[in-house]
């Protein structure tokens, strides 16, 4: 590390994990996820429990911001294994008082008693797994739930008593109208939805539209999408905070905060990632764990696959790539104490992007015009 790195203080702290499994995988999806017909729904909670364990000594009585079970598809767990691994975490770590615990679920799993029993766990935010709500397009992203159950799963949610929850949903879709688009946004702005992340399908590698790609939209359509939904969202009373992430009032992800703003998470379960940060040797890095289940559940074998320190000459981009997502941007104060540097060193690549009008600065808080956020990969070229 360079002389100028210097952290003051920890971060907030976050717990991310991963439930790897899926009734089947889809053609779009590049995260680790595995089919199965016999979850070891016992063995794997015991290791996440174990895997945690090997975490605690970066914990250094930070209490737990948030908790995010992510997937494939954690509603394929029971209540009850759920309920095991909230109270094995609770004892080993402090919750803050207005911990936020969200568990993803996909429409065709759940059902209104499932929701009861996640709630009762302390499962206090649920992001729905819906991606559109047109039936045709659900076929194409092979989704395994109706349009119907997409409805029913958010309203059994609301009806079990977990009125904040997130919906995902794309566009983009292989031959999808501008009109069919907004049609998924409208029928979500009448479910209630608090928090909607709305992101154009990309086509990644080592998956099967990677391999056999559809047809997609047209650049121009797909702006014409992006800045239609944005005034629909809008009028709906669902404002952008970042650029894939829409809010109520005081509802924003804290979970997707955290990691914009470069706040530190461990990861537990197969092919989990975390970041963390230590005073006493000054370090900033990333651990990743066995990412296949067998290998991740082999008592022989240890959880981690890696940890990496990130190089202070990287600091700056990793900031920057998570940070300027937010509309709101980052303090300057931030980027010191979330990286340990002097943003002087940025200085002369940030005016010249004042200058270019894709970053602005108002009162010491950096961020990226709206020009700058439609080319954000362009602004961040220059780190």
């Amino acid at each position: 590390m360079s002389n100028n790195f210097q952290i003051q203080s920890l971060p907030p702290l976050s717990l991310y994990i991963h439930i790897p499994w899926c009734v089947r995988k889809c053609p779009y999806c590049d995260f680790n996820s595995h089919t199965t017909d016999n979850i070891p729904e016992a063995e794997y909670v015991s290791a996440l429990l174990a895997d945690l364990d090997l975490e605690l000594e970066f914990v250094d009585d930070r209490p737990l911001q948030s908790i995010f079970f992510g997937g494939g598809t954690p509603s394929l767990f029971s209540p009850a294994a759920i309920a095991t691994i909230l109270n094995g975490v609770a004892k080993r770590m402090t919750f803050a008082d207005s911990i936020e615990i969200t568990l993803e679920a996909n429409p065709g799993t759940i059902e209104q008693q499932k929701f009861i029993g996640y709630q009762k766990a302390g499962i206090n935010r649920l992001s729905i797994g819906v991606q559109s709500f047109n039936a045709s397009h659900l076929k194409s992203l092979g989704r395994i739930h109706s349009n119907q159950e997409a409805i029913h799963a958010a309203k059994s949610a609301i009806k079990a008593g977990i009125t904040n929850f997130n919906i995902d949903l794309m566009h983009g879709l292989p031959e999808q109208s501008a009109s069919q688009a907004l049609d998924d946004l409208q029928q979500a702005i009448e479910l209630g939805v608090t928090h909607l992340s709305w992101y154009q399908l990309t086509i990644e590698p080592n998956t099967a539209f990677f391999s056999s790609p559809p047809l997609l939209p047209e650049d121009d359509q797909l702006a014409d999408i992006q800045l239609a939904g944005e005034q629909l969202l809008n009028t709906a009373g669902l404002s952008q905070y970042e650029i894939s992430a829409y809010s109520r009032d005081n509802k924003q992800a804290k979970h997707n905060i955290n990691y914009w703003e470069f706040g530190d998470y461990i990861g537990i379960g197969a092919g989990a990632h975390g970041k963390l940060t230590t005073l006493t040797d000054q370090g900033i890095f990333r651990r990743w764990k066995t990412r296949a289940p067998k290998d991740y559940l082999n008592k022989e074998n240890t959880y981690l696959a890696g940890n990496k320190n990130i190089d202070a000459e990287e600091l700056p981009l990793e900031f920057l790539m998570n940070a300027l997502r937010l509309n709101r941007g980052f303090h300057r104060t931030l980027f010191a104490n979330r990286t340990g540097l002097n943003i002087a060193i940025i200085e002369p690549q940030l005016r010249s992007l004042f200058h270019k009008n894709l970053l602005q600065e108002i009162n010491g808080t950096i961020a990226t015009t709206d020009l700058g956020r439609r080319f954000l990969n362009s602004v961040l070229t220059e780190f």
